[in-house]
């Protein structure tokens, strides 16, 4: 497991100690199901449930001789229930265990994940409503584009974050099942009312029907849901570094008044936690290529499938976990600078309005084609010669022909590019009232 990036609470979850007590859980669970069905002596539950402990070292070193980390649990088990332990894993496999166990441990870290976006979405809508009003450059490929609203960008994020609030409870919902039906799913040693006693108590759902495991599309559609939540985050992370750049700077990620930003140049304030967690998502995309080859295994199971979700199921929930904690803590801390997003609004010296000025002529009775090359050829002579766009324009005799200087400035109004602004907020359940 990653433990730098594992908070206390998944930590916790993902412990040795954690997986065991859920195993114990289930065993419990089925022999108060045996017991209820007359197959275990009420005084012999009472005794098992009494005496049933384990110590991690005791099965760690039960374990180095039997290579087999069951049967070193309910050895350690029977270690201190005694007699009565023969009791214990009636009519069980191990997966019978292992993977109800695995579902109550992915159900808890899929609410933890929840409840980290549940905190993440007012940081977003706060910082939405805030800079509703805010011009702000708009891009695509990297150039300048058109202005747009500086909190759009906060309120698609927040949008997206809905969106993956509700995979992941999908998600959750999907791996919610447990399954005690044996060695190739057929019940032969159980019948259906231990799962059903079982998967009850535990607030899961019996699967409908299983081979030896609980079948691996569930723990696939799980990742795809975290790797998903993980490229959402590194959307938003990549958007505030490239902000970022020194060419830019019109927000910044936190940076602590002790901070060092480089080793080499004092002047530096670099992006490393955005940076981090674009990184650290594609570790999240990464885990769920490997849930997805565990979907196909042998017959009515192999264990394949077992190594490999020792490392991705613990690492991914708790990096998604991270993951959405910290840039909570970039959203929250972030810097904006009014004024060089101002100034970048200057930057090309009005080329922002061409579509608006190309609709304009249109209006005026120009062909699409004829408006076009009119301000196509007049913007590229701002790029060669750095002058105004403006300035240029009003000196085309064909411009000028049609339009006047004052028809020219109405036209190039910054605020008319966010006449609908709040009727997006409205599309996305935010009522903002009279503009």
């Amino acid at each position: 497991m990653l433990e730098r990036y594992t908070l206390p609470e998944m930590k916790e979850l993902w412990s040795e100690e954690s997986k065991f007590g859920a195993w114990l859980e289930v065993e419990i669970l089925v022999c108060e199901a045996w017991a209820q069905a007359g197959k275990i002596p009420p005084e012999a539950l009472e005794i098992i449930k009494r005496k049933a402990a384990f110590s991690v070292e005791r099965i760690q070193e039960l374990e180095r001789d039997l290579r087999h980390d069951v049967i070193a649990f309910t050895a350690s088990l029977a270690e201190n229930i005694g007699p009565e332990s023969r009791f214990v894993h009636m009519g069980l496999t191990s997966s019978d265990v292992v993977d109800t166990a695995l579902s109550i441990l992915l159900v808890r870290a899929g609410r933890l994940i929840l409840a980290a976006i549940n905190d993440l979405i007012p940081s977003l809508e706060k910082r939405a409503l805030e800079n509703r009003r805010t011009v702000i450059m708009g891009r695509t490929h990297g150039i300048h584009a058109e202005p747009t609203s500086l909190g759009l960008k906060f309120l698609l994020w927040r949008e997206e974050m809905l969106r993956n609030k509700k995979r992941m409870e999908l998600a959750i919902e999907s791996i919610r099942v447990g399954k005690i039906s044996g060695a190739v799913g057929t019940y032969a040693h159980t019948g259906l009312f231990i799962e059903k006693y079982v998967c009850e108590k535990l607030g899961l759902k019996p699967s409908p029907i299983s081979t030896q495991v609980l079948q691996r599309d569930r723990h696939a559609e799980f990742l795809s849901a975290i790797a998903i939540i993980g490229a959402s985050i590194e959307k938003i992370a990549c958007e505030v570094r490239g902000l970022q750049r020194t060419e830019i700077r019109e927000m910044e990620e936190p940076f602590g008044k002790k901070q060092k930003g480089s080793s080499a140049m004092p002047h530096k304030r670099n992006p490393v936690v955005c940076e981090q967690l674009c990184g650290l998502a594609r570790v999240l995309r990464s885990n769920l290529m490997p849930a997805l080859e565990n979907i196909a295994l042998w017959h009515e199971r192999d264990i394949s499938h077992s190594s490999v979700e020792r490392i991705i199921l613990p690492d991914s929930t708790s990096l998604a976990h991270y993951m959405l904690k910290k840039i909570k803590w970039v959203i929250d801390g972030m810097e904006i600078y009014p004024d060089a997003v101002a100034a970048n609004l200057e930057k090309t010296q009005g080329l922002l309005f061409s579509q608006k000025i190309m609709l304009g002529l249109v209006e005026k009775g120009l062909t699409r084609e004829e408006a076009y090359a009119i301000v196509q050829r007049n913007a590229m002579k701002t790029w060669q010669e750095k002058k105004p766009l403006r300035e240029n324009l009003l000196s085309d005799a064909e411009f000028s022909a049609v339009m006047s200087a004052s028809e020219l400035d109405a036209l190039m109004d910054f605020g008319s590019f966010l006449i609908y602004v709040d009727e997006i907020y409205k599309n996305c359940g935010l009522d903002v009232g009279e503009k």
